[in-house]
């Protein structure tokens, strides 16, 4: 099993996308919005290298955009 975490911001569009795609699918995941604790959006910068959401950190790797973020998921076995 992989070690994940999505950054989002709730006010973004492809963020919601992102989350309403895992509510469907039942996948949960640690979620960290980068405007409600900027300690989140510290992280975000220095995992990935800068300030963009959604971003699904995998195994300490950014995966940016959210269809690709969905592809991944749509990917992974159904004990996420």
């Amino acid at each position: 099993m992989n070690d994940l975490k999505l950054f989002t911001m709730s006010t973004c569009p492809y963020c919601i996308k992102v989350e309403r795609y895992m509510e469907d699918n039942n996948i949960s995941v640690s979620l960290a919005d980068i405007k409600k604790d900027p300690k989140n959006k510290e992280e975000l910068i220095e995992k990935g290298g800068k300030v963009q959401v959604p971003m699904l950190l995998i195994d300490g790797k950014a995966l940016y955009e959210s269809e690709e973020i969905i592809k991944w998921f749509k990917g992974r076995p159904d004990s996420l």
